[in-house]
């Protein structure tokens, strides 16, 4: 069954309604179908965020997450002050990242840096690196050496 096409001058009709439908949580048996690419580009959908990811990284995502926990929610110049000063070896990664979905907002969605705040931010498990390692008696242990995805998303207080 083909998707139906629409035109830019539907789209903008219909605008409040569609943009109401894609925000609005849904049953999973009730979801209404997901916008093209294009359909959200046409309607203005994810102009209001910065967002950046950081994929394979090679850091835990257990410990990632427990630093982010400290900075969710946070203003921008809070969350740079905490990264800066905690030992995590996360922290980093975190700063850099944080960074980048600043300038994101700032260059791409022309928000104002003032008002940033971290609305989300997690960290997803990536690929799992096995190693092996010798043991006792001809035997082998396997190393698991775990890979992070971590995304970040920037808005606005009103």
């Amino acid at each position: 069954m083909a998707k139906k096409v629409r035109s830019r001058e539907e789209l903008l009709k219909n605008r409040e309604q569609l943009v109401a439908d894609y925000h609005a949580t849904h049953r999973r048996f009730q979801k209404k179908p997901l916008l093209t690419k294009k359909e959200r580009k046409v309607l203005g959908i994810g102009k209001d965020i910065g967002r950046a990811e950081a994929k394979y990284v090679r850091i835990n995502p257990l410990k990632v997450n427990a630093v982010i926990q400290n900075i969710k929610g946070k203003s921008l110049d809070d969350a740079h002050a905490i990264l800066m000063y905690s030992p995590k070896g996360a922290s980093p990664v975190l700063a850099k990242l944080l960074r980048s979905a600043e300038a994101n907002a700032v260059n791409n969605n022309n928000l104002n840096r003032d008002n940033l705040y971290i609305a989300e931010m997690y960290a997803n498990e990536g690929p799992t690196l096995k190693r092996i390692r010798a043991r006792a008696r001809g035997s082998a242990t396997r190393i698991l050496k775990r890979t992070s995805h971590i995304t970040c998303v920037l808005r606005e207080r009103e």
